[in-house]
């Protein structure tokens, strides 16, 4: 069952949101994948790879890559990627590339800047666990710009 979940889970990364004007999300193509980083050891040499999440276990490492492209004739500013972490996955690590909401995605800034209420610790600094939605801002994307934005989660 918790197999199952992880890929119900993991399957929603393509559950992207873009910020923009309707004219921009009609020419910004946007796709998402889901990676099981595994580090397997070849000729005495231990190496990362990455494969298909086919069967995962709480602890797995996970590479999580959402691809953009304009596909359009003009140049598209300003364009926001927000993508909500599946319930199953918290953030591995924060990353100066995007900004986190903890939340649910109403709210964003980044991770060391967050305050949380905590019913055990009262108000403290938000952790990679807490994120719920990581957000890029992509400032100009000329006709034709594409690229990736990546981040890791782990499987809780």
């Amino acid at each position: 069952m918790f197999s199952n979940l992880i890929k119900t889970s993991v399957l929603s990364v393509a559950a992207l949101v873009a910020s923009v004007p309707a004219t921009a999300k009609d020419t910004v193509v946007l796709s998402g994948i889901v990676q099981l980083e595994r580090v397997v050891t070849e000729d005495g040499k231990a190496q990362k790879v990455l494969a298909a999440p086919e069967g995962v276990v709480p602890g797995d490492r996970l590479l999580f890559t959402t691809s953009y492209e304009n596909s359009g004739g003009e140049p598209v500013e300003n364009f926001v990627v927000t993508n909500p972490l599946p319930t199953a996955i918290r953030l591995a690590e924060a990353d100066a590339a995007f900004q986190v909401s903890v939340d649910g995605g109403a709210t964003f800034g980044d991770l060391g800047a967050i305050k949380i209420e905590d019913a055990e610790a009262g108000a403290r600094a938000a952790e990679a666990r807490d994120v719920t939605h990581i957000r890029w801002t992509l400032e100009r994307l000329d006709p034709g710009a594409k690229g990736t934005l990546n981040y890791y989660g782990i499987v809780r």
